[in-house]
Parts: structure tokens; sequence; C-alpha cells
């Protein structure tokens, strides 16, 4: 007998139904009111940042700490759901632990670390020494590559020397920025890892 698509639909739902009949596994016990992590903090509602779904968030602060986040159930576009960026916005230096919760993490790196050619040691830069290398260094490569006008003579005002790869954790203001202040450069090649 030949088992079509649709028959195959047919018993597993029908087998899917009666298994739920039935009890599997033990009754989950409901946390005692002490033990909940949102218990006294304040319930605020906002939207997620980071793209342009705009996602409803509501998150529970307590003590200056936001303790909690979900999606907003009351929310028209998510009803309720986030993505993993979205869920991790109380904390972006976050890992999951293995009850799958989300926690500060500890190893993330909140200082510039600076490798000089050739060294093998690694040394701490202040953040304004970091960011006047790297002017320097975009300035350099770009003054060094810079094309005015093509080999037909055509204005172009380019370099192909520098590559611009944009993020999704940044929202669409931030990414407009970016783009207007690589094109500014003449950076030609700009693209986006979530197409990568």
């Amino acid at each position: 007998m030949a088992l079509t698509r649709r028959d195959l639909l047919k018993s597993s739902l029908a087998a899917g139904g009666a298994l739920s009949l039935l009890e599997l596994g033990g009754k989950a016990e409901a946390k005692e009111r002490d033990d909940l992590k949102i218990e006294g903090a304040k319930d605020y509602r906002t939207i997620c940042c980071y793209c342009s779904v705009g996602c409803g968030i509501q998150l529970w602060v307590k003590d200056g700490e936001v303790v909690h986040v979900n999606g907003d159930p009351d929310h028209p576009i998510n009803e309720g759901t986030l993505c993993p960026k979205g869920a991790s916005i109380a904390n972006l230096r976050v890992i999951a632990d293995k009850d799958n919760q989300y926690r500060p993490n500890p190893w993330r790196l909140t200082k510039v670390l600076y490798r000089a050619p050739g060294a093998t040691d690694w040394e701490e830069k202040d953040w304004d020494w970091a960011i006047e290398r790297i002017a320097r260094n975009v300035k350099a490569a770009r003054d060094a590559t810079f094309e005015r006008v093509d080999e037909s003579g055509v204005t172009v005002n380019r370099t192909f020397a520098m590559a611009h790869i944009g993020s999704a954790a940044l929202d669409n203001e931030e990414n407009y920025v970016l783009a207007k202040l690589m094109r500014s450069l003449g950076i030609v090649r700009l693209e986006h890892h979530a197409r990568l």
C-alpha cells in the first residue's frame, strides 16, 4: 500500500491527538511567590531597538536593574515573542547559562587591548588612544588609495582599499549614519553580515 502525504498527515494528527490525552511525565511544580525574580519589580513597555520590525518588549526593573525581559503579549507586531537579540536586551553583554537563562558574560572585553606588530603580548590602552589610531589608519589608507577620476576621466571619488560590514546589533538609524559616513569616505564595498 502506498502512503500518500495526506494519509501520513492524517495518521500523525490522529496519533498526536491520542498521545495528548495521556498524561506523560510528572506535573510541573509552581515556584513559590518569594522565588519569583520579578517580585517587587516595576513593569515597563518599550520597543526593541535592533531592527526595523519594532517588536514590543516588556521589561521588569528592580533597584535600577533589569531583572527580566519578555516579548510584550499585547503588542500587535510580535505578540509576545522575541528573537535572541531582543531577548538579550537587558544586558548587552550576556550569555545563556545551563538553564538557558541570560546572565552577564564575565569574559566580555570592555577595555582596549592592543598588540603591536611583531609583538606576542597584548597591552591595555585607553579609548582615546584607540580611536585616534583608528582614525589615523583610516585616513592614511584612504589618502594612499583614493581615486578622484577613473581611467576614462569620469569622476568617481572612491577607494577600494577599505570595506564596511554592517551589524544587526545596530538599529536602523545607526546603520543609516554609518552608511553615510562610509560613502563620504569613498568606500564602495558596503555589505551587511546578514547577507553573508
